[in-house]
């Protein structure tokens, strides 16, 4: 689940039903996290408000007398130092509205109950994975870099993962919001070498990852003879205030038409959010082009009222 290297991952458990805590905190402690309790929203709020920087995730019961689970996370999105730990809404209600309003909410991890201790490992891992990476981002975005304010356009060719986030992390430098656009792009360039280089379909992906194995499997997949030497092709290029990157992979490309908003039938799945998370939050628009191995991402680096002027 996590190299020997980094911390233990710790998650908040919130839940007004002490046998659904309990069931919790053994499933995933036995898998290797550290947990804290609550059993109401007030408690989870309190933990959160005085640890919350202590957390990767936090499992939240969306029916709680009192201060529920939605009520929560509207608190946690208003809060500069909450607003982007990840939350796994646990809920009885699995209705598409219900999933849209938690979504919409911010919280884009879905537990049913009951569910099955595999899909809670799968998912959970998943959202300590996301809040890791965004931890990354901002160690890397902390880093100066003498000269990218002068770079007008600037070309890559990459093949894993890490020059993927090496490469996303660079182009970030270039924007107001690095964070938010790292994350975005290292979801668009980790697409275009799982799903267009490898053809890594839906159900593969998410098959893996509920193994815990995607990083592995992705990289085992790199090293078979079909896929050496297959590279992504990037882009970047300021222009009228903005900055456009097109990413380019060697795939047949795939139907990207159903990714671009996030379908709440796939709520429960640990995969398939990030086009919609990337689009929704890290960039001006987002295009595919042809078959969709070709994607413009635009970023705005002047607000829109200076953009009539120029750079």
């Amino acid at each position: 689940m996590t190299g020997s290297n980094k911390p233990q991952p710790t998650l908040l458990l919130v839940d007004d039903e002490p046998f659904n805590l309990e069931i919790l905190a053994e499933h995933l402690t036995e898998a290797g996290y550290a947990v804290e309790l609550a059993s109401d929203g007030e408690e989870a709020w309190n933990w959160l408000t005085r640890a919350g920087d202590s957390f990767d995730a936090v499992l939240l019961d969306r029916m709680m007398p009192g201060l529920n689970g939605m009520e929560v996370l509207k608190r946690m999105q208003a809060h500069p130092q909450l607003s982007g730990l990840p939350v796994v809404m646990q809920t009885a209600v699995g209705s598409p509205e219900a999933v849209r309003e938690g979504m919409e909410a911010g919280a884009y991890y879905y537990l049913t109950k009951p569910f099955e201790r595999d899909m809670l490992l799968a998912i959970v891992a998943a959202a300590v994975a996301q809040h890791r990476a965004r931890r990354s981002v901002k160690q890397a975005a902390a880093q100066p870099l003498d000269g990218l304010a002068m770079l007008c356009e600037a070309r890559f060719q990459l093949g894993t993962l890490d020059e993927a986030q090496r490469v996303a992390a660079l182009l970030g430098k270039l924007t107001p919001a690095p964070e938010r656009t790292v994350l975005g792009l290292t979801e668009l360039i980790v697409n275009a070498i799982e799903h267009g280089n490898l053809g890594v379909g839906y159900a593969e992906k998410k098959a893996m990852m509920q193994s815990g194995r995607w990083r592995e499997e992705i990289e085992a997949l790199q090293q078979q003879p079909e896929h050496v030497g297959k590279r992504v092709k990037i882009v970047a290029r300021r222009q009228d205030g903005r900055l456009l990157v097109e990413i380019e992979d060697e795939g047949d490309g795939f139907d990207w038409n159903r990714f671009l908003d996030f379908d709440p039938a796939r709520a429960f799945d640990p995969n398939g959010r990030g086009i919609s998370m990337a689009r929704a939050m890290s960039f001006e628009s987002l295009a595919y082009q042809g078959a969709g191995n070709v994607v413009i991402a635009t970023i705005l680096l002047a607000p829109p009222e200076q953009l009539a002027g120029g750079l």
